[in-house]
């Protein structure tokens, strides 16, 4: 009987450490510098992305769609913890929101989206809980431009124009509300030059779009001298000015909703139309 019971004891010292053990963060895990946890919780899962997109349940539309540095953390709560709401843990984040200053998009008893301005940047914050409060989910997506890695491409230029007649360019910089074009765009004015010099039938309008930050008259006339500066950067590398003529279209064509920080991102660019 002693031999039982003393098994019996460490078969529950065993569990009792391996629910210790599993309690623990997840290895790499890290709360986010803006909000904290809620007490008695640990977290289960983490995963950071510098740059991905989230759709809100909870809102339509682009408004519901942010994109940016994403930060996804599951808290679990721990054994013996003491027990908390999903409405409790819904309007924790909701006050703490606000003391940021924050809006709130969305909320009901479980479930939070909020948008916090703080310092020229624009935060996005979602809060599930689940399971009367034994768990719960938030996610953070910090909004920014995607970083652009993959310029343009001189094959894939010339596909996009023989099959709608124009190509959107995103590797042409400009600093902000300005027309001198940066250096960092050598690569896809390279691109161009090479699609011209394979293609010597092939004329072009090169036409400056903008988002809709601003007055039109700023606009359109940014944008016009935006696509002058890029002919004048192509004739600069050995392209005839005969093939390109140059236009700026300001905000009249955009290819996203402006509503958002990546739908202006979109709609900042240069198109190459053929004459």
């Amino acid at each position: 009987m002693r031999n039982v019971l003393s098994a019996l004891f460490i078969v529950l010292v065993t569990v009792s450490f391996t629910w210790a053990q599993e309690e623990k963060d997840v290895e790499g895990g890290q709360d986010h510098p803006l909000l904290s946890r809620m007490p008695g919780f640990y977290m289960s899962d983490y995963s950071q992305k510098d740059f991905d997109s989230y759709q809100s349940d909870y809102i339509e539309g682009d408004a519901g769609r942010w994109e940016g540095k994403l930060t996804n953390l599951s808290y679990h709560i721990k054994t013996g913890a003491r027990q908390v709401s999903m409405v409790q843990i819904e309007r924790n984040y909701e006050n703490a929101v606000k003391k940021l200053g924050g809006k709130i998009l969305y909320h009901d008893e479980r479930v939070l989206n909020a948008k916090i301005e703080k310092d020229g940047t624009v935060t996005y914050v979602s809060v599930q809980a689940f399971n009367d409060g034994i768990n719960y989910q938030l996610i953070i997506v910090e909004s920014k431009e995607m970083e652009q890695e993959v310029t343009a491409d001189a094959a894939a230029l010339s596909e996009s124009i023989a099959s709608t007649g124009k190509a959107a360019v995103y590797g042409i910089y400009f600093d902000t509300g300005k027309f001198d074009v940066k250096p960092e765009s050598g690569p896809a004015l390279d691109e161009i030059t090479k699609l011209l010099k394979q293609n010597p039938s092939l004329a072009l309008y090169v036409v400056g779009h903008t988002d809709n930050v601003g007055t039109l008259e700023s606009n359109l006339k940014l944008s016009a001298n935006r696509a002058d500066a890029v002919v004048k950067a192509l004739i600069g590398r050995g392209i005839d000015g005969s093939r390109l003529k140059s236009s700026g279209v300001g905000p009249y064509c955009p290819v996203a909703s402006n509503a958002t920080d990546e739908g202006k991102a979109k709609n900042r660019r240069v198109e190459l139309v053929q004459q």
